[in-house]
């Protein structure tokens, strides 16, 4: 798969490269590392994805007059992406209890869960606050019987916990390719073969409701989506979000929700991202 950079300066950095990067991720870039200095940010995009009009509104009418963007872009080398991640993927312990790594990294017997992921750039490897939330959530709130809905799977690893922590008729969704067939991948690699994967986003759901839904995505597709997780979830039944930040994304996802018959529960908060828990009044 081709790759291009992207590569913005911001000025200032500091808050403006977390949020930058969330944008590019909205338009398709889905792996970022720091340039050679404070202000440069790199992003990486599957060429087939690129789209310079998308990039333009997000680096010309980002709408902060306090920050100055710019950019250039070029085609990366033909060499194997994947290889290269892998060379530089860590495995994760969450809360000590949920160990996640590849199967070229040692086994944990001592942890309570532990998950194998193929790392092949999906979203959800728990190296990002935001999956790592959701992740502590997932942990905290009994799945023992319940039906659960992995929104945004990426890697499908909350879809996995859920199931480990005995969650029947789990569902992930994901509108990526690549994505879906990494979490059928995953499923299969931790016996889990009965998570249903699918290849799409909130327009597959019919009439099945669940008593669970996670949803890490970003805040602009939660928005539009909220009113039909609202529709699919039990009364009483718990939504999980996140993939936008404290401030000023938290108070939007909130009211939206409060509109749609949704009571604000909790929040978690890492490095600005953020992670809410609502439950169906």
């Amino acid at each position: 798969m081709k790759y291009l950079e992207i590569r913005l300066t911001i000025t200032p950095a500091d808050p403006w490269k977390e949020i930058f990067t969330s944008m590019m991720g909205d338009i398709g870039c889905d792996s970022f590392m720091d340039g050679e200095d404070e202000e440069t940010l790199l992003c990486y995009i599957p060429a087939h994805d690129y789209n310079e009009t998308a990039l333009k509104e997000v680096v010309e009418n980002h709408g902060f007059p306090e920050v100055q963007v710019s950019y250039s872009v070029q085609e990366m080398p033909d060499i194997n992406w994947n290889a290269e991640w892998e060379a530089h993927y860590q495995p994760v312990m969450i809360a000590d209890r949920c160990y996640i790594r590849a199967p070229f990294h040692p086994a944990r017997p001592d942890a309570d869960y532990e998950i194998v992921i193929e790392p092949k750039m999906s979203f959800g490897t728990a190296h990002h606050a935001t999956t790592a939330q959701m992740i502590q959530y997932v942990l905290e709130t009994d799945m023992q019987g319940k039906k659960v809905l992995d929104m945004g799977s990426g890697t499908g690893v909350l879809a996995i916990l859920a199931k480990m922590r005995g969650a029947t008729g789990v569902t992930a969704i994901d509108n990526d390719e690549w994505a879906y067939r990494n979490g059928l991948e995953n499923v299969a690699h931790n016996d889990c073969a009965d998570i249903k994967v699918l290849l799409g986003d909130a327009s597959l759901l019919g009439d099945i409701v669940y008593d669970v839904i996670l949803a890490n995505i970003n805040r602009n597709i939660l928005l539009q989506d909220i009113p039909t997780y609202v529709r699919c979830l039990q009364p009483g039944g718990l939504l999980f979000m996140s993939g936008f930040y404290e401030d000023p994304d938290l108070a939007i996802i909130r009211q939206c929700c409060e509109e749609h018959q949704l009571q604000y529960v909790s929040h978690k908060v890492q490095d600005r991202w953020v992670a809410v828990q609502f439950s169906k009044i």
